[in-house]
């Protein structure tokens, strides 16, 4: 599988762990301060990058576009009212720089691909971005690490966006399963999707997630996402379309947390018996021959005389018929257990 090598010799796929993404998106709500602010909760959760959305209403949505029937106004309109103020980039890329995490966005035209190659160590393409097959092809051409979701495609869709990026002379590409639902259901997340993508392809996978809470997310690593892609907000009373279903800074924190402890969970699956932490129980808890009576010096040892109870100090009791017809080499008490120097 491919391997995506980000700045600052950051990997992502490849056995490195999970490239979890803090995504602000929109929910600075037009104050740079705020957005700096998210920025400094990000880097406490320790999440490896924050991304943002770069797009205009004017090259984004038809003002005649019909309305959506969960906003409560057109989305020209609303797309409006939570632009990125572009002249933000180059500060926002040196904030994250000076606090030691990747700044990236979603470019949603040519001229945001250009403003942001100038910042920006790596690239997303949205969802309902993945057919417009010149923006990615733009966007390819700058020859950085590229993730595009996938909500709402099909394999035709994705191998169409696939072929645009690698005849760009691109194939620092990752694929996130999505669902296109703000929040989505967790019946609709299709986690196993993503092991489809990696099998097709040949590159990591990973996932945006839009579901509530952060148990979703942790799955998807446990079933090998490379990239863990979430929505975050200070506040999830803050107005605004990406608040509600965003994620706090505790739980960014939190989520963070038990994506690195499922990662070591996973280990490295094999089988070499006990762990240096579970010695003494290897030592104490296992069973081993013992005497269930006494046993004079000389005695011809019987079934009846032995039995396998705790510590593992003795024989083990796979070889108990090695043991009977044995004779005891001296006297051994009842309840003690029985080593080979005994018989």
């Amino acid at each position: 599988m491919k391997v995506l090598e980000v700045r600052n010799k950051r990997k992502i796929g490849g056995g490195a762990p999970a490239f979890v993404i803090a995504e602000i998106g929109a929910n600075h709500n037009c104050s740079l301060s705020l957005a700096k602010e998210m920025i400094d909760a990000a880097v406490a959760a320790k999440a490896d990058a924050v991304k943002f959305q770069i797009y205009s209403a004017e090259t984004l949505y038809s003002r005649n576009t019909p309305r959506h029937s969960g906003y409560d106004k057109d989305l020209f309109s609303l797309i409006k009212e939570i632009e990125t103020p572009r002249d933000w980039l180059p500060e926002l890329a040196a904030y994250c720089e000076e606090r030691n995490i990747l700044f990236f966005a979603t470019p949603f035209d040519a001229a945001a691909v250009d403003e942001l190659d100038a910042v920006s160590a790596l690239f997303k393409i949205a969802s309902f971005e993945i057919v417009d097959l010149p923006l990615i092809r733009y966007c390819a051409s700058k020859g950085k690490p590229l993730l595009l979701s996938t909500g709402l495609a099909s394999m035709e869709e994705i191998e169409d966006a696939y072929v645009t990026c690698r005849d760009a002379g691109n194939e620092q590409v990752a694929f996130l399963q999505c669902a296109s639902v703000y929040p989505a259901p967790a019946h609709i997340m299709n986690l196993r999707s993503m092991e489809t993508l990696r099998r097709a392809f040949g590159v990591p996978t990973g996932l945006s997630d839009h579901t509530r809470g952060i148990h979703v997310s942790v799955a998807a690593v446990a079933l090998g996402a490379s990239v863990i892609e979430k929505h975050f907000t200070m506040d999830r009373t803050m107005k605004g379309p990406d608040h509600p279903f965003a994620i706090e800074p505790d739980e960014l924190a939190e989520l963070v947390r038990q994506i690195r402890e499922v990662e070591a969970a996973l280990g490295d699956g094999r089988k070499l018996g006990p762990a240096p932490e579970e010695l003494e129980f290897y030592q104490k808890a296992r069973r081993s021959l013992h005497a269930a009576v006494d046993i004079p010096e000389g005695t011809v040892i019987t079934e009846e005389m032995v039995c396998a109870k705790r510590p593992g100090f003795g024989i083990r009791p796979k070889h108990l018929p090695l043991v009977l017809g044995r004779t005891a080499r001296r006297h051994i008490e009842a309840d003690a257990w029985i080593t080979w120097e005994m018989i």
